[in-house]
């Protein structure tokens, strides 16, 4: 009996000052991105327009979840390679399931603090985007046409280089 009487006291202050979503969950996601072709560049950017990530597909990123306060992150993902189209992506946060669990374990301290606090509140909507990179079309190409020095105009004679 006097072991529960020490015990008690322990578990009630686990209980209040811990939350659901921050012991369950995390606060740091990470999401992968795969693009056809390979070899494209990912850039990453916050809802601020700070440039969080960057990196070459295929590849794989840590993002936070929140940003603040009671405030969930948002990431907007720009793909881009020589040759194909450049392709921008949202990447949102919502609610995470486990911040509910605080009804029963975490108590308000984790409803109200330390899911907040923490951004353990919200996950990444994504795990992994498989992107497919559209070429670009009209792309002209670039060509070796050989003249006469005759043919050149005057003006564009004075920018020749004379090679040995």
């Amino acid at each position: 009996m006097k072991n529960a009487f020490k015990v008690l006291p322990i578990i009630a202050a686990t209980l209040l000052f811990t939350s659901c979503a921050s012991i369950v969950s995390k606060s740091i996601w990470p999401l992968t991105v795969n693009t056809n072709p390979n070899g494209a560049k990912v850039e990453v950017t916050d809802k601020s327009g700070a440039t969080v990530f960057e990196g070459i597909s295929p590849t794989t990123m840590y993002l936070k979840s929140g940003s603040g306060f009671f405030s969930k992150q948002s990431y907007t993902l720009k793909l881009t390679m020589n040759g194909y189209e450049s392709k921008t992506i949202p990447v949102n946060c919502s609610v995470n399931g486990w911040y509910f669990g605080n009804i029963l374990f975490g108590g308000l301290i984790g409803i109200l603090i330390v899911d907040p606090a923490t951004g353990a509140m919200y996950r990444l909507d994504k795990e992994a985007l498989n992107e497919t990179l559209e070429k670009k079309e009209n792309q002209t190409q670039a060509s070796l046409e050989i003249k006469d020095i005759k043919d050149i105009s005057p003006s564009l004679i004075s920018n020749l280089v004379k090679i040995n």
